[in-house]
């Protein structure tokens, strides 16, 4: 099975999360020179493969098999593999079976490598990602076979290929500030106390304030308002309360005690809660002087002919939860300019430059 083949019997498995659509149970057979080791945790599929080829590094690849739903509104079946006007589309073709085809097929050709090459997989990355692949990296902990380095085949370029790295996340930290009043008659605002009133001059050292300056890779921690209510729809009575949702894609310099302090300043003197939810991003970053972002950026150059860029920019990814056992973890993959999206679509010519820097990379390593 060559490449595309294998790209479009990818493609044409169902597998909405947390289904596998039966691939992993393939790519075991088709990695059948790989053991394997399979880590199913409450209605989730993982797996993990290796092959020991010397005593020397162990270079890792990681993936998710599962998609987002297709929804509605595709000029063709989202599931099968439609090439059309020089594009291949489909769900997943960009995030990201391109990336697991395309790791798959580089690990199948590799006859030598100085160390271990492993492959870590899972169906739950667009999901809830609690049994996923953080079960598989809890088992390797646990038997003491964790990699050295990762390179993580999310699709990274922004407008060819091979324009750009994620050497790193931004992390995510949600929270709900409630202002606390007396709710009174509108008629009589001296016997109420509005909390529209004690946050009005407060609002705007909350709203969008920036709480580091951010540094050469990651952009600044910014405090994001995204919702304010209080009341109860109704001109004659004064709320008893205003609730702040906010978010924080937060970097390295910018920590929850951070935020938790800041907003603390802005509200001494007022009657005030603040909750936080549970943190399930954390930000990382790969220094660029690494032996695998080094390798990376060669490979990426000598196939694609082109200097990619480190970015930190975009959501969040299971690398998130690979860095917190202090592993050397990147990211490259296609172009992801229609993730999620209707249409979504990749090119044959990616896919097939996307194989080649893998396997350019295991040679150079």
């Amino acid at each position: 099975m060559d490449l595309q083949q294998l790209f479009k019997y990818l493609v044409e498995s169902k597998s909405p999360t947390p289904e596998d659509g039966h691939i992993l149970d393939f790519i075991t057979s088709y990695l059948d020179k790989f053991e394997a080791i399979r880590i199913d945790v409450n209605g989730v599929k993982n797996l993990f493969l290796y092959k020991k080829f010397a005593d020397g590094i162990h270079l890792s690849f990681a993936g998710h098999v599962d998609v987002v739903p297709a929804g509605d509104g595709w000029d063709s079946d989202p599931y099968k593999l439609v090439e059309k006007d020089g594009y291949l589309y489909g769900r997943g073709t960009q995030d990201m079976k391109s990336g697991v085809a395309s790791m798959v097929k580089a690990l199948n050709e590799v006859e030598y490598f100085n160390g271990t090459l492993s492959l870590m997989l899972t169906s739950d990355e667009e999901g809830d990602g609690f049994y996923g692949t953080q079960e598989i990296l809890k088992y390797l902990e646990k038997e003491n076979f964790l990699p050295d380095m990762c390179l993580v085949t999310e699709p990274t370029c922004e407008e060819q290929m091979g324009d750009a790295i994620k050497v790193g996340r931004r992390g995510s930290i949600n929270g709900v500030l409630e202002i606390i009043g007396k709710q009174g008659h509108a008629a009589y605002p001296e016997k109420s106390v509005n909390p529209v009133n004690l946050l009005a001059p407060r609002l705007n050292q909350l709203a969008g304030y920036f709480l580091d300056n951010g540094d050469e890779y990651f952009s600044p921690s910014q405090l994001v308002i995204t919702d304010i209510r209080g009341g109860m729809e109704v001109t004659n009575v004064t709320p008893n309360n205003v609730k702040l949702m906010f978010n924080v894609r937060n970097n390295t310099l910018t920590t929850k005690d951070d935020i938790q302090n800041y907003i603390e300043k802005v509200c001494n003197g007022i009657d005030y809660n603040l909750n936080f939810q549970p943190i399930v991003s954390v930000p990382f970053y790969t220094s660029t002087n690494s032996s695998l972002v080094k390798t990376l950026d060669v490979s990426i150059k000598k196939v694609c002919g082109i200097t990619p860029k480190y970015s930190t920019a975009g959501g969040t990814s299971d690398a998130r939860f690979i860095s917190k056992y202090g592993i050397d973890v990147i990211e490259f993959g296609v172009i992801n300019d229609r993730i999620h999206a209707q249409n979504e679509r990749t090119t044959k010519k990616e896919v097939e430059d996307l194989k080649n820097v893998i396997s350019t990379l295991i040679k150079e390593l």
